[in-house]
């Protein structure tokens, strides 16, 4: 079993990492690389011929079943894969930001609980997305940056759903106890859902095989937390 890194070395490796991958990097908008990155190596492991694979259609068309040994997306990288990772990397650094302040202000240990794993699920997912932003040679966000500055609904994508505005952010870190646990989890809520709703336009949009594979781990991940803290908030 892989051992995921604890929530302070997550944020410790994150700065480390932005900090490298900066320098000589170009922004959104300047010259990227000329071809995206090469296909992974095809598994030699057997594939389970009653596992399927199921990619979300376009507004408004059915989604389609794939076989399970079917590469989804194709070589190279679409402005649909860099407006999801580019925009992702700030949105998971604000849940990063909500769960450590559960750490001193939660009642609940199922929100305390909650928290630490997501802490510990998106921290590394930060590491990887930071990775392959420095890889296509494009500007990786700074956990310090507005994360408005990063919002590619100008380029004619959705913009940057589920965030929790100052004012939101400052309640909550006001705030203790059950009052606490009854804002972390509305906000984290529509936080989580704005997340799916990013990582389904990036499975529609999206070309990058690595990039769709994380776009659906985050569909199906924060689609089950989802869930579990409607359960968590009715039981409040």
């Amino acid at each position: 079993m892989r051992t995921l890194p604890s929530p302070a070395t997550a944020r410790h490796a994150l700065a480390v990492v932005v900090v490298a991958c900066l320098t000589g990097l170009t922004a959104c908008s300047g010259e990227a690389a000329e071809t995206g990155p090469a296909s992974p190596a095809e598994s030699s492991e057997p594939t389970d011929p009653g596992v399927v694979q199921v990619q979300p259609g376009a507004p408004g068309e059915p989604a389609t079943t794939l076989d399970a040994d079917a590469v989804v997306g194709g070589p190279g990288w679409n402005h649909d894969d860099l407006a999801f990772v580019q925009m992702m990397v700030p949105h998971h650094q604000q849940a990063l930001e909500m769960a450590e302040l559960a750490e001193s202000r939660a009642d609940s240990p199922e929100v305390a609980g909650l928290a630490a794993r997501i802490e510990a699920a998106q921290g590394p997912e930060i590491l990887l997305m930071a990775g392959w932003l420095a890889e296509q040679g494009v500007e990786v966000p700074e956990p310090s940056d507005d994360p408005s500055a990063w919002d590619h609904s100008s380029h004619g994508h959705s913009g940057m759903a589920g965030m929790l505005d100052a004012e939101q952010m400052a309640a909550l870190a006001e705030a203790e106890g059950v009052e606490f646990d009854r804002l972390f989890l509305e906000g984290m809520i529509s936080h989580h859902e704005g997340a799916v709703e990013m990582a389904l336009d990036a499975l529609v949009g999206g070309q990058d095989q690595r990039v769709l594979e994380l776009a659906d781990d985050v569909n199906a991940g924060q689609s089950a937390e989802i869930a579990r803290m409607r359960r968590m908030l009715a039981d409040l």
